[in-house]
């Protein structure tokens, strides 16, 4: 009985196995040209004439708007970045824009060096915490850790600032229509 179902199921499992086969490269090759021919329409075309060109922006960036209110809101003295400032003279200044996006660069560089060395710092003080067995000592080492934190906290929130400002002036060169070339 268990042979004829073991031979029922070879049987069952090689005439499938022939029906999906029944179909060859060539075959499937000649149906996908056949359904090319058919379609009528290739879609849109996009050219650089059927694309609509923005003026470039004529107020402050919205970049340097939200740098500072960033920094009024941080308490500190009103500072701001060179990266958020919109360049001077001609829009089309390509060392201007350069230079804007140097600038923006180099304040993100150094705000993610500064998180790491303060990472660095908490774990070094989360050891020391951990490893204290005077409370005095346990006391002082936590709250320079806490320093350290809210510190680390701020030092987040300005990377994401720097990193909004590049995509913003990327933005806006891109609205002025420059080369991408020039904010790269």
């Amino acid at each position: 009985m268990t042979s004829k179902v073991v031979a029922g199921a070879v049987a069952a499992v090689l005439i499938v196995g022939a029906a999906a086969s029944g179909q060859s490269l060539g075959d499937v090759a000649k149906q996908e040209e056949a359904r090319r021919k058919a379609v009528k329409s290739t879609g849109k075309v996009y050219t650089n004439d059927s694309l609509h060109s923005e003026p470039p922006p004529s107020s402050v960036p919205a970049a340097a708007r939200a740098s500072a209110s960033a920094t009024k809101e941080a308490d500190k003295p009103a500072e701001k970045p060179a990266a958020a400032t919109a360049p001077a003279g001609d829009v089309k200044d390509e060392s201007a824009w350069k230079k804007r996006i140097a600038d923006a660069r180099t304040a993100l560089d150094r705000s993610q060096q500064f998180a790491e060395a303060l990472q660095t710092r908490i774990n070094a003080l989360t050891t020391d915490f951990t490893n204290r067995d005077d409370p005095a000592q346990r006391a002082q080492i936590g709250a320079d850790r806490d320093k350290a934190l809210a510190e680390l906290n701020r030092v987040k929130k300005e990377i994401e600032d720097n990193t909004k400002a590049i995509a913003n002036i990327q933005e806006d060169a891109r609205k002025a229509g420059l080369p991408a070339g020039w904010v790269r």
